[in-house]
């Protein structure tokens, strides 16, 4: 098997799970990391250190023979304009999938790319992933479910079947989501939150039950 070279970009703690993902992934190879806010050269994980910024990805591209890489940021929405900068910078740039070897994909789920599936993790039948999301260590997508572009459910995360789960929502670490739910985009599960009702887009939810606690905008810092 030719293995395709490949970059991390981000190099936080969520980079590190990342990497560590794709060392199990044989068709990889991690050529290292591209990150704004780190000096290149900087070691990040075992050998591998910062190549450099978004704006060398053509000339690293280039130089090593990069094909594509996955974005390694947790927040959803500073994701999303990483995903942007990048497409315009290097169009060639192929967004790829992190699995860890130990999640259960049902055959029948459909998922997008540039999304992390975490180890233990379970996406079961009929379930609709996006692109650039985040499904973390040992949560639950239940059959026929649906999550839109760049959301992400934390650690232990459980939802029933027919769940929807908008686009730049998160549900924090240890949420359980009735069965029938829709959550709206932009909207923020708090951690071990019980979702029983329907939930409003750009909405703050947390509670047993879980109760609308206040609004949302675009890009609020939840993390």
């Amino acid at each position: 098997m030719q293995q395709k070279n490949i970059v991390v970009i981000g190099s936080s703690g969520h980079g590190k799970v990342v990497a560590d993902i794709l060392s199990h992934m044989p068709e990889y190879r991690l050529a290292g990391f591209i990150d704004t806010n780190k000096e290149k050269g900087t070691r990040c994980f075992g050998a591998l250190t910062v190549l450099g910024n978004e704006a060398d990805l053509p000339a690293l591209m280039a130089a090593q023979q990069i094909s594509g890489g996955i974005v390694a940021i947790g927040d959803n929405w500073i994701r999303s304009q990483v995903v942007a900068k990048i497409q315009a910078i290097a169009p060639a740039f192929a967004f790829i999938n992190a699995i860890h070897p130990s999640a259960v994909i049902s055959d029948t789920a459909s998922i997008g790319t540039g999304n992390l599936i975490a180890a233990n993790a379970v996406i079961n039948t009929g379930a609709v992933i996006g692109h650039h999301c985040i499904i973390n260590t040992m949560a639950c997508i239940e059959h026929d479910n649906r999550m839109d572009d760049y959301a992400s459910v934390a650690p232990r995360v459980v939802t029933g079947g027919n769940v929807s789960i908008g686009a730049y929502t998160a549900v924090s670490i240890g949420a359980v989501v009735k069965h029938g739910i829709s959550i709206g985009e932009q909207s923020l599960i708090g951690a071990g939150a019980v979702v029983l009702k329907p939930v409003d887009a750009f909405s703050t939810w947390y509670g047993v039950p879980a109760r609308k606690m206040g609004e949302r905008k675009a890009g609020d810092k939840y993390l």
